[in-house]
């Protein structure tokens, strides 16, 4: 039996079309198992290869579309299921309608290898199939879209060589890679005429990962920082605020000896206004002199000097709040507000959405710490799910950010897949940016990464109320791809912009013939 044949034995079984699209829904779901916590990152290497075996032997280009769509559905499903218990149905709406971005990617991958594609088409698809992956996660990354979560790319948050292609281009050049050797190992399984080629794209794809892991610059250390990461763990029922509250302020008042440079606190960490609250403030200022450390706390509640309720990283000396304030600007659909709530108001009925859309913050802060030590130490906070957005990370880095400090808390997804899943993003934004991240969460995971995506020090699992200290490796210089920036993007917009080209020229030819 050839290997042509073996590649196309399913063929028979999956020719009915209800059968093709449950294999498209499976195929799309299966790459999912790469993220945390199953975390086979391997498997990202090759997981696209059943859809694009199923796309390419479509009976027609409205199959194939169907089935991108199908398979998009799917694999938005499988990375976002911890959302059911809060979305419902209406998660089942979201991954229908953002699954359609991947139809157009579809009808690439079926005209490009579909049939018996020679080696230049397949050298084509070996350029316009990751191309067209990285639209598909471009545009999806708009935050009024969901974000940037479950990039392809961020499945690879443990693996060196990837985090050092990070650092030169990206999650988006991790990403183009990876969809690039899925490529061409489907048209090794099933193009005769152009495996030549796909061999030729294989290790293309080897020799980057080598040459950038031998030659790419590495970031060089200047000294640490001591920074203690306070996790309260699972506080539940009546009084919830106030108790976490205690039991922070319990961890924290433990660190006191210890030469800390910083405290962290995680998300929604203070559930009143501490303008409205002076007796608090005057907590978290004895707190600071008592470890001898600045405090970076959360505050989620409604201002006591502007209207709305907000989420608020503010810095809290021995004095008292010191000023430095960031308002989250990123805010999760849903989560933190309804899009188009006279239209889509309706979800807070069938699920946990908010019932009061938090309000945005204008501008990304750097804070800087009392020079108390010498360090002077510069922050750049992020709150929540901002910490999947590499512009974000990126621009804090610019502006002169030596440390980056993600608040987080998923304590609504305490028992599934999230938490992991968050925490893994310290990781590739440390590597990106050539700075260190540290997520600090309430509920966990709370981890660190220092400025090469590397996990130090102890980890904070879901199963932890503790509070831990962390000799955080700082960095100076910039990263290539804090430099350049998007260029892996921009390089993947113009290939699709000169394949459109192409195609509109071709399909103009062929008019012009039929009109003659």
């Amino acid at each position: 039996m050839t290997l042509r044949s073996w590649a196309e034995r399913p063929a028979r079984f999956l020719a009915m079309p209800w059968w093709r699209a449950l294999a498209a829904l499976a195929a799309g779901a299966l790459p999912a198992l790469a993220f945390p916590t199953p975390a086979l990152w391997w498997l990202a290497w090759a997981a696209l290869v059943p859809w694009l075996l199923l796309l390419r032997s479509a009976a027609s280009a409205r199959r194939a579309a169907l089935e991108g769509w199908l398979g998009g559905a799917g694999f938005l499903l499988a990375v976002h299921h911890w959302l059911l218990p809060s979305l419902h149905v209406f998660i089942l709406v979201l991954a229908a309608l953002l699954g359609l971005l991947w139809l157009p990617w579809g009808l690439a991958v079926h005209r490009l290898l579909g049939g018996e594609p020679g080696p230049g088409r397949v050298a084509a698809a070996l350029l316009v199939v990751p191309c067209g992956w990285l639209l598909v996660e471009l545009v999806r990354s708009w935050e009024y879209l969901g974000g940037p979560w479950g990039l392809l790319g961020a499945s690879q948050w443990q693996v060196a060589p990837a985090l050092r292609l990070a650092s030169v281009g990206g999650v988006w050049l991790v990403g183009l890679v990876l969809v690039a050797v899925n490529t061409a190992l489907a048209a090794l399984l099933c193009t005769p005429r152009g495996r030549a080629a796909a061999a030729t794209g294989l290790t293309g794809c080897a020799v980057l990962v080598c040459a950038v892991w031998l030659c790419a610059p590495v970031p060089a250390l200047t000294g640490t920082a001591r920074i203690a990461v306070v996790q309260p763990g699972i506080v539940d029922g009546s009084g919830s605020v106030q108790h976490r509250f205690d039991v922070q302020e319990d961890l924290t008042r433990r660190l006191a000896g210890q030469r800390l440079d910083l405290v962290v606190w995680g998300e929604s960490s203070v559930g009143q206004d501490l303008g409205r609250r002076p007796d608090l403030s005057a907590r978290l200022a004895a707190l600071s002199r008592t470890v001898g450390a600045d405090l970076l706390v959360n505050v989620d509640a409604r201002r006591s000097d502007k209207p709305g309720i907000f989420k608020s990283s503010v810095l809290v000396g021995p004095d008292g709040p010191t000023g430095d304030r960031y308002d989250k600007m990123r805010l999760v659909p849903f989560g933190e507000y309804v899009p188009a709530r006279s239209v889509l108001g309706w979800a807070t009925s069938v699920g946990k959405a908010a019932g009061e859309d938090r309000m945005r913050g204008e501008k990304q802060v750097v804070m800087r710490l009392p020079d108390t030590r010498g360090s002077g130490l510069r922050l750049g906070p992020l709150v929540c799910f901002e910490s999947a957005f590499p512009d974000m990370t990126r621009q804090l880095t610019r502006d002169g950010a030596q440390v980056l400090v993600a608040q987080s808390a998923t304590s609504t997804f305490q028992d599934s897949w999230a938490p992991a899943q968050h925490a893994s993003l310290a990781a590739l934004r440390a590597a990106e940016t050539w700075r260190p991240v540290v997520h600090a969460t309430l509920t966990g995971v709370s981890t660190v990464a220092d400025p090469r995506g590397r996990i130090i020090g102890e980890r904070l699992g879901t199963d932890r109320s503790a509070a831990a200290v962390y000799d955080v490796p700082l960095a100076r210089g910039e990263s290539p791809y804090a430099r350049a920036g998007d260029w892996a993007v921009y390089g993947a917009l113009a290939v699709l912009a000169v394949y459109c080209a192409a195609e509109f020229f071709r399909w103009a030819a062929m008019r012009g013939r039929a009109g003659g």
